[in-house]
């Protein structure tokens, strides 16, 4: 099991930020929100190449700040996230990318029944420290 991504214990990554900076890549956050349900699914990032081929290719395509490379969500796990619209925020300092899930899943991690999840957001906050599946 990874602790990380299942485990009951808060261990959030305020670091990820200041992480992202520190490679140089110029890029602006995105929100990845199902158009239908408005379910938030999760966060990315975008560059000026990566906003370019999601208007392009009509699908979810983001910055991948881990491995300095383009990502088009689903290319290994098949769930493609197709392109509804891109919104910009006031100050042009972040996006929201609405998109339709082709598969129903979104996050890498599985459930319990091995399903890809529709959103990372599958854990809330109980207690100081504590976290609970959803």
């Amino acid at each position: 099991m990874n602790e990380l991504e299942e485990g009951t214990r808060l261990a959030l990554d305020f670091g990820k930020l200041r992480a992202v900076a520190a490679t140089g890549s110029e890029v602006v956050p995105v929100v990845l929100q199902d158009a239908a349900s408005k379910d938030v699914l999760f966060i990315g990032y975008a560059n000026e190449q990566a906003l370019k081929a999601t208007l392009d290719e009509r699908i979810a395509v983001l910055w991948s700040t881990s491995r300095n490379e383009l990502w088009r969500k689903g290319a290994s796990s098949g769930d493609v996230l197709e392109l509804v619209e891109v919104r910009v925020n006031c100050e042009q300092n972040s996006l929201l990318y609405l998109v339709n899930r082709t598969t129903g899943g979104a996050c890498h991690t599985k459930s319990a029944s091995g399903d890809a999840r529709p959103t990372c957001y599958y854990r809330s906050i109980t207690g100081e420290g504590a976290l609970r599946h959803e």
